[in-house]
């Protein structure tokens, strides 16, 4: 039964926290022209599906793939390792955040498609905000989920 609650709660805190990444750099591409969102989604300089031209719902569903991975870890760990504190949950989602901001770097260096630059302060603060707000839904969705 703690499999199951594990996948179920990481499904659903990584699809809250994947969706609101989204639709925060979605906006933010859409409002300051920086290519955030256009470098969430990227995955050109990935070998064999990179070299394919992907419908935009196929990238999301990569992007989400992701989410999910990183959720049902985080719920593993807060059931498995009795991180299920406060301020251990507040941890490990900011923990997560910060390695996926950490991306940030080797994604735009590689990406083929056009990107904001990795000197660009603004599309920096914009990835790096979207991935706190990434923490705090993981975090809050699965406080949610555990009621």
């Amino acid at each position: 039964m703690k499999g199951f609650t594990v996948l179920w709660r990481g499904f659903w805190a990584g699809s809250v926290s994947g969706v609101g990444l989204g639709a925060f750099l979605w906006l933010s591409e859409t409002v300051t022209g920086k290519k955030v969102y256009t470098l969430l989604l990227n995955v050109d300089f990935l070998p064999v599906i990179g070299k394919v031209e992907w419908p935009v719902f196929i990238e999301w569903l990569f992007h989400m793939v992701i989410s999910w991975a990183i959720g049902i870890l985080y719920a593993w760990l807060i059931l498995y390792c009795c991180l299920d504190d406060h301020l251990h949950k507040w941890l490990l989602s900011l923990g997560f955040a910060a390695l996926a901001a950490a991306t940030y770097f080797p994604l735009t260096l590689h990406a083929e498609k056009e990107t904001s630059s990795v000197h660009d302060w603004t599309a920096l603060l914009l990835w790096l905000a979207g991935h706190v707000v990434y923490a705090a839904l993981l975090k809050k969705a699965d406080d949610y989920n555990s009621l």
